[in-house]
């Protein structure tokens, strides 16, 4: 642990991001150049003390739990986060398990996409990021539990909303075969998460259908580049489908947009005013 750099590489990173860049006010009688100790101890979830002591090259070896929170709280880029793990003789392992840490840069990316639905799955399919118009077309996914945020355990095991299968778009039959196969190469690549291994077991011991898929060991699927949303509020949305791989992370960018001059790109405009006002349509 190269407690010297440490410190120095801490500094420099606090002093870099503005307290608007992480939502604080800034204040009248600011004097220090960025965050103060005490704001990054806080969003690091750690004591201003042991943050003080490590930023002093006092402080005792720090665990890999605190020094992900540090990332996190200093937004670290990827390069960053692995410096930081090196200096503190901690350097970073391979991950166990699929990735849920959406990069900053793509959550801002999906907000600055006010006419495209946006969402992010991690390798499990688990929806990790979205933006207002994914929560108005699909679902308010900020009010659901990680397991109902699971898009093959809803495909599979439910509750389907308002009575429809995954949204009731057009090719949920299709997205099943498809989940599977990307479900089963995760866990080659994952074989030894808990996640990953329970949530083949839940579906293979709740769905004779996902058993029934699982058995065929297939392992490659083609894209579903249109598809049709049955919305309860505006009726079928027909989208286009584009998927970007985020390689480094092991997840997916789901985008889905409408032709323009249709009547799904003006039942998409109508869904941003609702999803901005929050006027949800009963479950």
């Amino acid at each position: 642990m190269d407690r010297r750099e440490l410190a120095a590489f801490l500094r420099s990173r606090r002093e870099r991001i503005t307290p608007g860049d992480v939502g604080l006010p800034a204040g009248p009688r600011r004097r220090t150049p960025g965050l103060r100790r005490e704001e990054v101890a806080q969003l690091a979830f750690i004591s201003t003390e042991y943050y003080t002591r490590l930023e002093q090259g006092r402080a005792p070896h720090p665990s890999r739990e605190v020094l992900g929170q540090l990332a996190r709280a200093l937004r670290l880029s990827d390069a960053e986060r692995d410096h930081l793990h090196h200096l503190a003789g901690a350097p970073p392992a391979p991950p166990a398990g699929p990735s849920r840490e959406v990069r900053q840069s793509i959550v801002d990316l999906l907000h600055r996409l006010p006419e495209a639905a946006a969402v992010v799955l991690s390798a499990t399919y688990e929806v990790i990021a979205w933006n207002e118009l994914a929560a108005a077309l699909l679902e308010d996914f900020s009010v659901l539990s990680r397991r109902d945020r699971n898009l093959i355990r809803r495909a599979f095991l439910g509750p389907y909303r308002h009575g429809r299968r995954l949204y009731g778009v057009s090719d949920a039959d299709e997205f099943t075969r498809t989940s599977v196969q990307h479900l089963r190469a995760a866990a080659a690549r994952y074989p030894n998460d808990p996640e990953v291994t329970g949530l083949v077991k839940e579906l293979l011991a709740g769905s004779e259908e996902f058993a029934g898929l699982w058995a065929t060991h297939d392992v490659t699927a083609r894209p579903t580049l249109c598809k049709t949303f049955a919305h309860p509020l505006v009726g079928p949305v027909a989208v286009n489908c584009d998927v970007l791989d985020i390689a480094d992370r092991d997840q997916r960018v789901v985008l889905y947009t409408a032709a323009p001059g249709s009547p799904s790109e003006e039942a998409l405009r109508l869904l941003s005013v609702v999803g901005t006002q929050r006027m949800g349509v009963p479950g």
